[in-house]
């Protein structure tokens, strides 16, 4: 088992190294005075954060436990993640939507005020230039959060079509929330714990709702979602509060909720089947391809009107080429890049992210094979250091989801 470990801790700061040297465009490993800090990097540190580089911030890729104990603890009980390297962001505006729908495949104007989606935002080829979870506040306040590594080239994007939309006589502005910091708290513990912090009644709040509330005698933005398959909330609250609110919520725990690092947030994603953009997501994958034809509105996929409406719109017609499928494999885990061959040792695709499973103690990963060879139960071959291991083609996620929804 402790080789295991070992190798879930190198496989997992490999993976993030790569995601995140592909969607920075910069070393993974800057200088330590380059790496900005989030305002809980002291509270990191005094607990044993072993600290790395990732999208230009210092983050904590684990504490004192192991990646896997800290992934079997999120689901038994509950995790709390730093996450203030993601960007978050409000448009406001009478055209805030007309505005936003002009460049993610959601219908934002279908969404009623206090909820959110996941969304994609594309370029002209229909390609992924970044995955981002928005919320209409109201008809004219949208809130959203977009990844780290993509910032820079998220917020250039917005900026520049802003500019034109603008020009044209369009009412939308914006303002980037670098006032705030992010934590994620998740797992069965979340709602009972943060229940002690608020006066609202969080049983009334479902996954993918948000609110704007007090918590722990900060205004808070609060949105039921996560990043791990469990039940849980993305606590958006002032930096000057983000310490107080992560020391009570960890008190009101009892020790049940831990600290939890990137380490332990990548073996949660991949459990739950989710993307992490730069590595199963990139700039030329569409979200067909990427298997996110379920966050494509509706009134979008009739009337398109987003960059790369036509590629996207003919792939739901005809089916994608390549699509994202999950596998479980033997021998040691698959790694991105890993080549996926058929039984008959024929190229049919690649592995974007794999690994050890601390939940279900076993090889997962996914990654993308050619239509016809992405059926659940398709065996395969994942050539791994020069050696074939038999794998199968299996249905994501590969943990249950635990999501709070209305019964």
């Amino acid at each position: 088992m402790r080789g295991g470990l070992w190798q879930l801790g190198q496989s997992i700061t490999r993976r993030l190294a790569q995601a995140d040297k592909k969607s920075v465009g910069r070393r993974f490993f800057a200088a330590e005075s380059e790496l900005k800090k989030t305002a809980l990097f002291d509270f990191h540190v005094a607990h044993g954060g072993k600290m790395v580089p990732f999208a230009g911030w210092s983050m904590p890729i684990q504490y004192k436990d192991s990646i896997m104990d800290s992934t079997v603890n999120c689901r038994q009980n509950g995790g709390l993640f730093d996450v203030s390297h993601m960007c978050g962001l409000s448009l406001k505006g009478k055209d805030s939507i007309p505005f936003l729908e002009t460049l993610v495949i959601a219908d934002v104007a279908g969404l009623a005020p206090g909820t959110g989606t996941l969304t994609v935002f594309t370029n002209e080829k229909g390609g992924a230039i970044d995955d981002s979870v928005i919320t209409k506040v109201t008809d004219d306040h949208l809130y959203l959060v977009v990844n780290a590594g993509c910032r820079d080239k998220d917020l250039a994007h917005i900026e520049e079509h802003m500019k034109a939309f603008k020009a044209k006589g369009g009412d939308v502005s914006w303002h980037i929330h670098d006032e705030r910091s992010l934590l994620a708290l998740q797992g069965p513990l979340a709602a009972p714990v943060l229940q002690h912090l608020t006066k609202d009644d969080l049983s009334k709040l479902y996954f993918g709702e948000f609110r704007i509330l007090d918590i722990n005698g900060a205004h808070c933005f609060l949105t039921r979602t996560g990043y791990t398959g469990e039940d849980g909330f993305e606590i958006s609250v002032p930096s000057e509060h983000a310490l107080d609110l992560a020391k009570a919520i960890l008190e009101k725990s009892e020790g049940k909720v831990r600290l939890t690092g990137l380490g332990a947030r990548d073996s949660l994603r991949l459990e739950a089947g989710l993307c992490l953009y730069g590595n199963d997501m990139e700039q030329h994958t569409t979200p067909v391809e990427a298997g996110l034809t379920w966050a494509i509105g509706k009134r979008r996929r009739a009337e398109g009107g987003f960059l790369g409406a036509e590629v996207i719109l003919k792939q739901l017609e005809e089916g994608p080429a390549v699509r994202r499928v999950g596998f479980v494999s033997s021998g040691p885990p698959a790694r991105s890049h890993s080549e996926i061959q058929n039984e008959e040792g024929k190229n049919i695709g690649e592995i974007t992210s794999g690994g050890f499973s601390p939940s279900l103690k076993k090889n997962i990963a996914m990654g993308y094979v050619k239509s016809g060879s992405h059926k659940a139960g398709t065996k395969v071959k994942i050539v791994i250091r020069g050696k074939t291991y038999d794998g199968a083609v299996t249905k994501m996620p590969f943990v249950p989801t635990k999501y709070y929804k209305p019964t």
